[in-house]
């Protein structure tokens, strides 16, 4: 990504965010003490002003790393850094904050772009240079995606629906082989837990060409698979135990048995043919006991997806896998270092995009990666065959 290509990037991610938070806001979220301190949420305003003043950090202060005393000179913010450094303000303590008034972060995310604009314009083109203002679009495109989830988790109508799509039927089999897994700057921006790159060898394997759909999951549903430990492992047992779950998160069944999902606060019949969404890793692995199936492996997955197959369909939602997310041999953390190395070994990756994706996010090669009862995201999961 060239640098005009960039300035219209950054200025469509922020035109992005701000819509997400005006939506928010209009709902009467536009303050920290009006949401439920909820762990998998942030307060939108806090949001807002976060991804501003990390573009700030990164591109105008010109920090070479995420400790005090990185970045050059003071925030445009009063205050900035004591606000909104998420390395050193809790995720509680987001709720508690005396953060400035919406009209007035809002005047810092212009003022904050319209600087970067404006260095961006005279900024050399090659990838060292450019490496901040790629890091901040990454940033700042993530958590448009997680204000999507927000505005699903609190019911909040969104601009933006659910799309339907055919599903891609059948398996294909892939005879594996070495293939060069991960990325290179060279390439572009990529994050420090994609390099280095590698060569990855795959053994043969059957994958699904397309997500598992409502219409398959409710098989399992229907044949009381929420309720059959043999399917679950300990730890989707305790999870199973502690939440009450029975269904997908959003599933609602009526009295006479049909079954409707949440959109949005909008309750919608459920389309059998839609991938099923909204379920956490510990659903993803019960439902394949269950069809005497497995998840991929994140290498499986990766060589599949750039093997140039046509039937091999992604980007609806993110994909959990049977990978924990680990360091690939030879990392190395970035600038941005707690974006990967503190979540290594307590986390699970996904892999692929979801609709909420922006295209120039979208990589066979992005490592995402949640904790296994995250069901808010929007996440499904594709199988493979055992054996």
């Amino acid at each position: 990504m060239d640098a005009a290509t960039l300035d219209t990037a950054l200025q469509d991610a922020r035109r992005h965010t701000l819509a997400l938070f005006d939506a928010l806001a209009a709902a009467g979220y536009d303050r920290p003490a009006q949401l439920p301190c909820l762990p998998i949420l942030n307060p939108p305003l806090w949001e807002l002003g976060h991804v501003a003043w990390f573009a700030e950090w990164f591109v105008l202060r010109e920090a070479r790393g995420t400790r005090p005393g990185d970045a050059c000179g003071p925030s445009l913010l009063a205050h900035g850094d004591a606000l909104f450094d998420s390395n050193t303000v809790g995720h509680d303590a987001r709720w508690t904050l005396d953060l400035p008034s919406p009209d007035a972060l809002g005047t810092y995310c212009r003022d904050v772009l319209e600087a970067i604009r404006e260095r961006l314009a005279h900024t050399p083109g090659d990838d060292t240079a450019l490496y901040p203002y790629r890091l901040a679009l990454a940033h700042e495109d993530m958590h448009g995606e997680a204000l999507l989830y927000t505005m699903q988790t609190l019911g909040v109508a969104a601009p933006l629906s659910f799309p339907a799509k055919a599903p891609a039927a059948g398996e294909i089999a892939f005879i594996g082989g070495d293939f060069l897994r991960g990325g290179e700057q060279s390439s572009g921006f990529v994050f420090d837990n994609e390099r280095p790159a590698t060569h990855c060898h795959v053994a043969p394997f059957t994958i699904d060409a397309g997500l598992v759909t409502n219409e398959d999951f409710l098989r399992f549903v229907h044949a009381d698979g929420y309720n059959r430990p043999q399917y679950w492992s300990e730890e989707g047992r305790a999870w199973l135990a502690q939440t009450g779950r029975r269904a997908p998160r959003y599933w609602r069944r009526h009295e006479d048995g049909d079954w409707d999902e949440v959109h949005f606060g909008r309750g919608l019949a459920l389309d059998a043919d839609a991938p099923v969404r909204h379920v956490s890793l510990y659903e993803a692995q019960a439902y394949c006991s269950w069809a005497g199936r497995r998840l991929p492996l994140e290498e499986e997955w990766e060589f599949a997806a750039c093997a140039g197959e046509p039937g091999f369909r992604w980007g609806q939602l993110w994909e959990w896998t049977a990978s924990p997310f680990l360091p690939y041999p030879g990392f190395s953390a970035d600038r941005y270092r707690e974006y990967s190395a503190p979540w290594f070994g307590t986390r699970q990756t996904l892999r692929g995009a979801s609709f909420a994706t922006p295209p120039r996010l979208r990589s066979p090669r992005f490592r995402n990666f949640y904790t296994p009862e995250r069901d808010d995201i929007f996440a499904g999961f594709r199988t493979c065959a055992i054996g």
